[in-house]
C-alpha cells in the first residue's frame, strides 16, 4: 500500500501541473485509501489513509493533520463497509467511492472552517465533480486489477494467509 500511495502521489503532483489553474478534478491518494480499505478491510484503510494523509498534507501548503484525519476517517469507514457489505460490483464500488470522497471534503473542509483557518464559500458543485471524477477512476482501478492474470487468486491467498 506504500508504494501504491506513492504512485498516486507522484502522479497527483504530476497531473496538477498540466491542469488549469492548478485543480485536478480526482484526488488519486484518496482513490489509493479507499481501494486499499475495500479490498484489505478497516485496520488497513485507516492505516493507509493516515499515513497518505500526512504526507499529503506535508506536500501541500494546508495545515498537517486535517487531511491526515479526513483519509483516515475515510479509510476506516470504507474498510467497515467493505467488510460489512458485498462491494464486488460496479455500481456499489461507484457509491462508496462516491460516498467516500463526499465525507473527505466533508471532514476537510469542515476542519478549516471549524478551525476559522480558511473559509470555502459554497463548493458543492466542486465536492460532487470530484467525488463522480474518483468513483469512475475507483471503479476503473478495480477492473483493471481483476483482468490482470491471477490477481484474484492471489488476493485471496494473502487474505487467507492473514487469517492463520
Amino acid at each position: 500500500m506504500v508504494l501504491a500511495t506513492a504512485l498516486a502521489l507522484a502522479l497527483q503532483t504530476t497531473l496538477t501541473r498540466f491542469v488549469v489553474r492548478g485543480t485536478v478534478a480526482v484526488d488519486l491518494v484518496l482513490v489509493v485509501v479507499v481501494y486499499a480499505a475495500l479490498t484489505t478491510g478497516p485496520v488497513t484503510g485507516l492505516l493507509t489513509g493516515t499515513f497518505a494523509g500526512l504526507v499529503q498534507d506535508a506536500l501541500s501548503s494546508g495545515v498537517i493533520g486535517i487531511g491526515g484525519l479526513a483519509k483516515t476517517v475515510v479509510g476506516f469507514l470504507a474498510g467497515i463497509i467493505g467488510t460489512q457489505f458485498i462491494v464486488a460490483q460496479s455500481l456499489p464500488r461507484f457509491l462508496v467511492f462516491f460516498a467516500a470522497t463526499l465525507l473527505h471534503s466533508l471532514v476537510f473542509v469542515g476542519l478549516y472552517v471549524l478551525l476559522d483557518l480558511r473559509h470555502f464559500g459554497t463548493p458543492y458543485t466542486a465536492a460532487v465533480g470530484q467525488a463522480a471524477g474518483n468513483a469512475a477512476v475507483g471503479v476503473v482501478a478495480f477492473q483493471l486489477v481483476e483482468l490482470l492474470p491471477g490477481a484474484v487468486e492471489r488476493r485471496r491467498a494473502a487474505k487467507s494467509q492473514f487469517r492463520r
